[in-house]
Order: C-alpha cells, then structure tokens, then sequence
C-alpha cells in the first residue's frame, strides 16, 4: 500500500477479474458497464450503471465471453452487438499486446 506524508497507508482499491478471478488494483483493470444503451466499455471507470472488471489481457476477454461471466456479472444478456463490440475490444488489446 501507499504511504502519504502524515506516516498513514493509503487505501487502494481492489477488484476481481471477471474471467480469471485474480484481485488486481482497480485502476489496472477495464470496466465494462450495463447502460441502458448495452454494454460498454468504460475507460474512464465513472459511467454509470452496473460494472463489472477485466484484465487488460486478451485471454481474459476471451474467456469471459466463452463462460458467459459477462452477462452474468451485469445481470443482463448480451445483443450481438454487445458481444461483437467487446470482441473488438479484445482485439485491440491483443494487437496493443503485440506492438508492446
């Protein structure tokens, strides 16, 4: 954990993987988002509505829509839509991964 100045440990918050279920620093992983207009990917981590978290690894996007832990996570079912933006979104990290 962090220290500030005054000698006190600073909270860091912690969330699990979806896919994986491995406790990360929360500002390490991608939220996606229930709206009312689907579910999104939330860079940002302030979009309202119910969330659910994934390692920036392509295997765990891959993997939380093979066991559906998606849906189940945000309580809603996903439209092809959903699930072709998302696995665009996997992509993306994969490609990230590749020229990294």
């Amino acid at each position: 954990m962090a220290r500030r100045g005054s000698g006190r440990v600073k909270h860091i918050p912690q969330r699990m993987c979806i896919a994986c279920r491995e406790s990360a620093d929360k500002r390490s992983l991608v939220r996606i988002v229930r709206t009312d207009a689907g579910v999104q990917v939330d860079p940002s981590g302030k979009m309202p509505g119910r969330g659910a978290y994934l390692h920036a690894r392509q295997e765990c996007w891959t993997r939380a829509l093979e066991i559906n832990a998606i849906p189940r996570a945000l309580r809603t079912q996903l439209t092809p839509a959903d699930r072709q933006r998302l696995e665009a979104y996997a992509e993306q990290l994969a490609e990230q991964a590749r020229t990294n």
